[in-house]
């Protein structure tokens, strides 16, 4: 039975991090922290950027959870760590595989999935400052997103051949 409720609090955390992302992205992230964050808009070179710093905020909590929740026998925060420690992996799955490519495994994906939550970002990242944005979490996409790829869908349907001009 216990078995049943740590999985119940881990994926119930998984759940609970992207509202806390959201949050964070919103108020942290473009508030008082922009410092941080404000190279992810404004690419520099390099591979590593001042925003990866977050990565180390984040994980702090999920190391400090698992690591009480297992040497005081308090499963619910090991659980909780483990729920933490899962969203991060799928954030880094997301945001720096799938969208941001800094890794090249997963380019050429067509799934409606991967293209709405890519656009989400992309028009995310067409902000360059702290005050204007839109589309501050991670996993979730607003419907505006999933009926911008419908339509997409729908123009690469009809035109299987694009005519361009003739030449002369």
């Amino acid at each position: 039975m216990t078995w049943l409720f740590y999985i119940f609090v881990l994926a119930a955390t998984f759940i609970v991090m992207e509202g806390i992302t959201w949050l964070t992205h919103r108020y942290v992230m473009h508030g008082f922290l922009w410092y941080l964050h404000k190279d992810h808009h404004q690419v520099e070179p390099g591979f590593f950027e001042k925003n990866d710093a977050f990565f180390v905020i984040f994980a702090v909590p999920s190391i400090l959870l698992i690591y009480f929740g297992t040497f005081d026998n308090v499963w619910w925060m090991q659980a909780t760590g483990f729920g933490i420690m899962a969203y991060g992996a799928g954030y880094f799955l997301v945001h720096d595989v799938i969208i941001h490519q800094r890794f090249k495994w997963f380019t050429r994906s067509n799934n409606s999935y991967v293209r709405a939550i890519r656009w989400a970002h992309k028009m995310h990242h067409k902000h360059l400052d702290r005050h204007e944005g839109e589309s501050f979490g991670m996993l979730l996409v607003h419907k505006k997103y999933w009926d911008k790829i419908k339509r997409d869908r729908k123009l690469m349907a009809g035109n299987k051949k694009v005519e361009y001009a003739p030449e002369a």
